[in-house]
């Protein structure tokens, strides 16, 4: 089968380049693994999230949030929106492709792309004169190999598993990784009566909701660096000298962070609170497993009945993007710096894999959509 664009992918990044795309009148395929669009918001989300960020900065192209939903829009409100955003611009993926191979070929000057139906085991064949790579940052969830993790007798789940803290009152819990994900599960754990635990195994920010917000605000009108100044001031004025509980602060600013390592700062939903009322006990690294019993950098030994890994995704795109070299890394994520990660050689492109969240999606999609159309023109000129 051909078309002009192939997007691999039917989360949010493959949503917005389709409809950057279907309003320049550019015809596009988009391949899916899962049987549905937002698989990761539909299937591998906890119940209680929300958007992180206030709503203006996470909207896709060409359609704004409905005025209702609230500043920090829940999970349930999130995925009607990427429903209706799909209805709304005619998005028809092909469910249950998994795509295993994407080669260019330079004789014909198309992308040739294998793709296997997950429930037929078919083997399909695209070819395309672009390509978007658009599968996400968060393809597969990455548990680290910890010493002893093997004897380890009890419940080990990644957080894409998690949904409530409902099943988990009066167990003893270990959640390691204490970004988002990390923070938001123990305060869902320790709500409902679980003995929970988080490993914090490195320097992080704290921060909530409304710092991130006005953070984001002053940065249209202050330099980063004084952004950052204002905004840790502003957290230990809320939240205090957290080194106290095993909480260190980085030495870069939270948004130079962001915007030098991809990685964001804590935003608290309550675990703070819970931290300093005992509901949460705070441990540094974990240094070995024998068992159930956990042993810590500090020579702390606790039991544990269930271990979370809050530790993050991994992309897969280098797996079957065979082309690769010049666009992505081995780790799947873009080889060049911001802002040109977005292209690659001979009409491949990349969206959503900058770690720059729903913002940078938008970015992303406008951008691919605006360059190949500028090709097409040149082309038929």
């Amino acid at each position: 089968m051909e078309s002009v664009v192939v997007i691999v992918g039917a989360g949010p990044a493959g949503l917005a380049v389709s409809a950057c795309l279907f309003m320049l009148s550019i015809p596009f395929l988009i391949l899916e693994k899962d049987n549905c669009i937002g698989s990761l918001w539909k299937k591998r989300a906890y119940d209680r999230l929300r958007l992180h960020l206030a709503k203006q900065f996470c909207e896709l192209p060409y359609m704004a949030f409905p005025r209702e939903m609230p500043t920090f829009i829940p999970k349930d409100d999130f995925i009607r929106y990427l429903d209706n955003y799909t209805l709304h611009f005619g998005i028809n993926p092909i469910y249950h492709m998994n795509v295993e191979s994407a080669t260019y070929d330079e004789q014909e000057q198309k992308w040739e792309i294998k793709a296997t139906n997950v429930v037929t085991n078919e083997t399909n064949h695209y070819c395309a004169r672009f390509i978007v790579v658009a599968s996400g940052e968060n393809s597969m969830g990455y548990i680290p190999n910890l010493p002893g993790m093997s004897s380890f007798n009890g419940e080990v789940l990644h957080s894409s598993d998690f949904k409530s803290g409902r099943g988990y009152t009066g167990k003893s819990v270990l959640v390691i990784g204490s970004g988002n994900s990390g923070m938001e599960i123990a305060h869902d754990l320790a709500t409902h009566g679980a003995m929970t635990t988080i490993s914090v195994r490195s320097p992080v920010h704290i921060v909530n909701k409304e710092l991130i917000y006005l953070g984001m605000t002053l940065l249209k009108y202050l330099p980063m660096k004084i952004v950052d100044r204002i905004i840790v001031f502003l957290a230990w004025l809320k939240f205090g000298d957290l080194s106290n509980y095993g909480i260190v602060r980085p030495n870069m600013g939270p948004f130079m962070q962001k915007a030098v390592t991809g990685l964001s700062p804590t935003i608290d939903v309550g675990a703070v609170e819970n931290i300093k009322a005992g509901q949460i006990q705070v441990q540094p690294a974990i240094s070995n497993i024998v068992g159930s019993e956990v042993t810590f950098s500090n020579g702390q030994a606790v039991h544990y009945e269930t271990i979370i890994f809050a530790t993050g995704y991994r992309s897969t795109a280098s797996a079957w993007f065979k082309d690769g070299g010049y666009m992505l890394s081995s780790d799947g994520l873009p080889a060049q710096r911001i802002p040109h990660h977005w292209k690659g050689n001979n009409g491949a492109y990349c969206a959503g894999l900058s770690k720059q969240g729903l913002h940078g999606i938008s970015v992303d999609a406008r951008n691919i959509a605006t360059d190949i159309s500028q090709i097409l023109l040149a082309r038929n000129m």
